[in-house]
């Protein structure tokens, strides 16, 4: 095992540590909410329950294996083992990007003043939370349950594929019409969501500005010297919306290049890159939904 392996274990323990508690300790946090103070649950409280369970298992499923990996672990995982933990790994990722797009659109839509024409939506909004959830797991399910039928458990230790894998697995080969196929989905979808999370995201700063401009008149000097809740607001959906297109656009670029060149070392690294966004987004989303509550009744007036 070479140092830069054992250095890779390192980021791998504390990325898995940080993710794992993290995301526990919110999912805990509405999951309290939602079944012991029933009337102060909301249908986003709900949204953050699943995303967070979500990052927790693609955390799991994606930096285990490679930390296993790192620690020179050979034949971690057996056939059954690779096609799960991928399965699992690839599905939960899709409905993190999923679910966070979901979230910024409801949030949204949420804020929108009385007077839009997203007024509308608001109280249908809400009735559409399961539903969703329904149909992004289906969606995510039924593109990659093909692709586990050709995974098997790589024996060799090496890296050798032709289509999505991890470390300790390799694909039969794909036919190239299947394989591109397959690949186009992924990005059609993974397309959409940065589309639709960053104009969800522009129209909530458009609207945070419009407000902080109408109200910055009659605040006090000593209030006005301090970041508005709306600047806070603002800065927070800039950061998640720059870290999730930078995360995702960047472990795309990696994930295709790897299919087509093989990279032990460079396939590890990706996996921190892959489980960043899971490990960060939850904090970023709650102390977002905080600040833009804070300035919700001053939205509804």
């Amino acid at each position: 095992m070479f140092p830069s392996d054992t250095v890779l274990g390192v980021f791998f323990i504390s990325q898995i540590c940080m993710g794992f508690m993290g995301n526990s300790m919110l999912f805990i946090s509405y999951m309290y909410t939602v079944l012991s103070q029933s009337p102060l649950k909301k249908p986003i409280d709900l949204i953050f329950i699943h995303l967070t369970f979500v990052n927790i298992l693609t955390i799991m499923f994606k930096l285990i294996p490679d930390l296993m990996s790192s620690f020179g672990v050979r034949h971690f995982l057996d056939d059954v083992g690779c096609k799960v933990t991928l399965f699992v790994y690839r599905v939960t990722r899709g409905l993190s990007i999923c679910l966070s797009t979901f979230l910024s659109a409801f949030q949204a839509i949420t804020i929108s003043p009385g007077h839009s024409k997203w007024v509308r939506l608001k109280s249908k909004f809400s009735t559409c939370v399961y539903p969703s959830f329904l149909f992004f797991w289906i969606l995510n399910t039924l593109i990659y349950v093909i692709i586990t039928k050709t995974l098997e458990a790589n024996h060799n230790f090496t890296v050798a594929r032709s289509a999505y894998a991890q470390i300790y697995c390799q694909s039969k080969q794909l036919e190239q019409h299947h394989l591109m196929a397959f690949l186009s989905v992924i990005l059609i979808r993974d397309l959409l969501c940065v589309v639709f999370m960053m104009l969800s995201s522009i129209y909530m700063v458009n609207l945070l500005y419009k407000h902080h401009q109408r109200t910055q008149c009659i605040h006090s000097p000593n209030v006005s010297s301090q970041p508005s809740p709306e600047i806070k607001a603002t800065h927070t959906i800039l950061l998640l919306v720059s870290c999730f297109v930078f995360f995702y656009c960047l472990n795309n670029f990696l994930t295709l290049y790897l299919i087509y060149r093989q990279n032990p070392r460079l396939e590890r690294i990706n996996g921190i890159i892959a489980s960043c966004y899971p490990t960060i987004c939850s904090f970023v989303l709650m102390k977002n939904n905080k600040i833009i509550s804070k300035s919700m009744f001053s939205f509804q007036r």
